[in-house]
């Protein structure tokens, strides 16, 4: 299925703090390990090279839910969190930011020579698509992130990250071997970035008069010129993510977060929502479990608001409100023990948590009211410290950089 958009990443520089990175590493790979077992990598693919799902994934992660950072640490936490874990479940990440990207052709030639593939195929498949995005997409962003993830049955998906220095702007590109018929005609599933104006594209499935015209000139002689050029662009919907940093009332679908409050803080809701889950659980745990099983098993449709999902766990800069380490660390809790306890043959938790995402989509069909965005903010500040709120304006220990 072919997912593609177009938003606003605005360039943010800073550090991700350890004590988040680690969270992110094994919420991460929760994730992940949910959505394959249920299923398979396939869907796991698809999803990662949706761009709405993917910063929806970031933002329920901790991240700042609009920067072009979580490109960088959102899948810098899943090569960590995954690379022990690779072939139990099939999944392997190459690749990263900067000098990080360049040891993508040796690591898929390592995964090939384990796995039986053509090494050789996937590093030329990796190189073709930092070329077209860098070179044959003439947008005026250049590649400084390329992750290459292959599956253990040789399929594979691409997330790569340009930038351009005058604009402050961050343009995101997805890949995804399952929708790529041809290497010329269309391939990404999505480009996420910044709108500006008119771009040659000339990978586009309308540019091949251009290809065709291109490919003439070059068996021309020199003294023939190109007199008109066919360039256009794909038909996308349109992620605008705003420059503003806060998290705004106009970002988020206040009917579907009021339907998470509602399971959460309403009381009969909230004692049928532990009976899914076969636990007892606070409101605040259950708010987040809601939102993260919403990524997990949400339909594409659902992410067309991203912030939304930073409502799970806040955001390293305190936007919409400081990560709650107590609400994080109960959520992990419950997702790793519900993974485990799959492993050894009993699904009643995992299945509990996929009817909970039913049972917050029920409740929205029929909930007459949306969220009191102010109230819920200020409701958040205001339990943030009893939640050992954190931000990385409280301390200073070692940090990852996300550029």
């Amino acid at each position: 299925m072919r997912r593609s958009g177009v938003a606003d990443l605005p360039l943010h520089g800073g550090r991700v703090p350890q004590w988040l990175a680690e969270r992110m590493t094994r919420l991460g790979t929760a994730i992940t390990e949910n959505i394959v077992r249920d299923y398979g990598t396939s869907a796991f693919l698809s999803r990662l090279s949706d761009p709405f799902w993917f910063q929806a994934l970031g933002s329920v992660m901790g991240m700042d839910w609009h920067s072009s950072g979580i490109t960088t640490s959102v899948m810098g936490a899943l090569k960590r969190g995954l690379a022990p874990r690779a072939d139990e479940l099939g999944i392997y990440i190459c690749g990263g930011r900067g000098r990080f990207s360049r040891n993508t052709p040796q690591e898929l030639r390592s995964i090939a020579e384990n796995r039986g593939f053509d090494g050789e195929a996937l590093v030329r498949t990796s190189r073709l698509t930092a070329r077209v995005d860098n070179n044959a997409i003439a947008d005026g962003f250049q590649i400084y992130l390329h992750n290459f993830v292959v599956t253990s049955n040789g399929e594979w998906a691409v997330v790569q990250q340009g930038l351009n220095d005058r604009s402050g702007m961050a343009r995101r590109y997805h890949w995804h071997s399952a929708s790529v018929g041809d290497f010329i005609a269309a391939p990404h599933t999505g480009i996420v970035g910044k709108n500006q104006g008119t771009i040659m594209n000339l990978v586009d499935i309308q540019a091949r008069p251009a290809q065709t015209a291109l490919l003439e000139i070059a068996r021309e002689h020199p003294e023939r010129t190109l007199k008109t050029l066919t360039s256009a662009l794909s038909h996308a919907r349109h992620l605008r993510l705003p420059a503003h940093h806060d998290v705004r009332a106009a970002n988020v679908d206040l009917k579907r977060l009021g339907a998470v409050l509602a399971v959460a803080y309403e009381r009969e809701l909230h004692d049928f929502a532990e009976l899914l889950l076969l636990e007892k659980l606070g409101p605040r745990t259950l708010q987040s479990l809601a939102l993260v099983a919403e990524v997990v098993h949400g339909a594409p449709s659902r992410f067309s608001d991203p912030a939304r999902f930073s409502f799970a766990h806040g955001g390293k800069d305190r936007h919409p409100f400081p990560v709650p380490l107590k609400t994080y660390d109960e959520s992990l809790k419950f997702l790793r023990t519900s993974l485990d306890a799959a492993k050894l043959g009993n699904r009643d938790k995992l299945d509990g948590f996929r009817r909970l995402e039913r049972f917050v989509r029920g409740v929205e069909t029929w909930l007459e009211t949306a969220a009191n965005f102010d109230a819920v903010i200020a409701h958040e500040n205001a339990i943030s410290r009893s939640l050992d709120g954190r931000s990385v304006f409280d301390d200073t220990p070692k940090q990852l950089s996300l550029f």
